[in-house]
């Protein structure tokens, strides 16, 4: 187990470098593969009325000039140890773990995602557990009743809610629910959960459900699939032939079988969504890393959409790496392999 343990820590360390230099590649050896200029990238940081002279400058003042090798070891040295920012007016000194500056709002990166994280994490953490409890309970149920009106019904929901795009469900639940008959909280309303759990919960309620519904389908889809694969299985009739109660086999054999093409998924759904649920946060107005993302999209703000791209990257690995030791518990043949 030890071993297991140690293989997949290692592994994430690697996968995380590999991460992080194919993410620096696409913001900054791509656009030079397409034609960009070391004049190019420095536009991103000067206003728009900047002379020629004044770009080159700033060009050379930030490394564009530099070998990429040498661009990419001065970005991650300023993850661990900070960095010094020179673009003509003056030095800015962002401290670690510097994820980039931004020189439209003259600010370090890094605490502007400290400051969204809380609330793309209360969307995620919120709608997960939702979409788990209700997908996993929905596909058991439907493949234990499989062909009655229940497991019709539940897949049809099932399609639908898959097949709907969260913009059009949200906005529907907005309409509905907060503005007509004002059951919920309006778009743009957060309250951290340090402040009031209430308030926290009653403002992300009608985001959990409106993402927990479309992930919950696609849970409830893949449980029934498994469950009725795995009760056809021979250890399943043979559980029943020792007496043991029919709770016990569909739950302890059946569903436990099943849980591993569903932890897969679960890592990378829930390693996206930390990363940035862009489109439930856009459709809400929550302050979260989505929008974060979007906002700097919009102002060309590079550093920052950099920053949020290997967090991203970075709750993809973890989440992943958390899916592997759990491997462990929930099938034990992963511990020789």
């Amino acid at each position: 187990m030890i071993t297991y343990i140690i293989r997949r820590l290692f592994a994430a360390v690697v996968l995380l470098f590999i991460v992080s230099a194919a993410t620096f590649a696409i913001f900054y050896l791509v656009p030079r593969l397409v034609g960009s200029t070391p004049e190019t990238l420095a536009t991103r940081y000067v206003g728009r009325a900047a002379t020629p002279e004044t770009v080159n400058l700033i060009a050379h003042k930030l490394g564009f000039y530099d070998p990429l090798w040498l661009q990419y070891g001065r970005w991650v040295k300023g993850i661990f140890l900070g960095a010094e920012y020179d673009y003509g007016a003056g030095v800015e000194h962002c401290p670690a773990p510097c994820f980039g500056y931004s020189f439209v709002t003259h600010q370090p990166v890094w605490p502007d995602l400290l400051d969204r994280l809380p609330v793309t994490l209360s969307l995620a953490v919120g709608a997960s557990v939702l979409w788990l409890v209700f997908g996993l309970s929905t596909g058991v149920v439907s493949a234990l009743r499989r062909g009655s009106v229940l497991d019709r019904a539940a897949m049809s929901f099932s399609l639908a809610g898959v097949s709907l795009p969260i913009f059009f469900t949200g906005m529907v639940g907005l309409l509905v629910f907060s503005y007509k008959l004002g059951w919920t909280a309006p778009g743009g309303t957060y309250t951290p959960f340090t402040e009031s759990p209430i308030d926290w919960a009653y403002a992300l309620l009608l985001p959990w459900l409106v993402l927990a519904l479309q992930f919950s389908a696609q849970y409830a889809r893949l449980t029934r699939a498994g469950m009725l694969e795995t009760m056809g299985e021979d250890y399943i009739r043979t559980a029943r032939a020792k007496g043991l109660r029919e709770r016990d086999v569909n739950i302890k054999h059946g569903l436990r079988a099943t849980l591993t093409p569903i932890l897969t998924i679960f890592g990378l759904d829930f390693g996206l969504l930390l990363g940035g649920a862009v489109l439930t946060e856009q459709v809400f107005s929550l302050p979260g890393l989505g929008k974060y993302a979007v906002d700097a999209i919009t102002n060309n703000d590079l550093p920052k959409v950099l920053g949020v791209t290997l967090m991203a990257a970075f709750f993809v690995v973890i989440a992943n790496l958390i899916v592997d030791l759990l491997y462990a518990v929930v099938d034990p043949r992963v511990r020789v392999g």
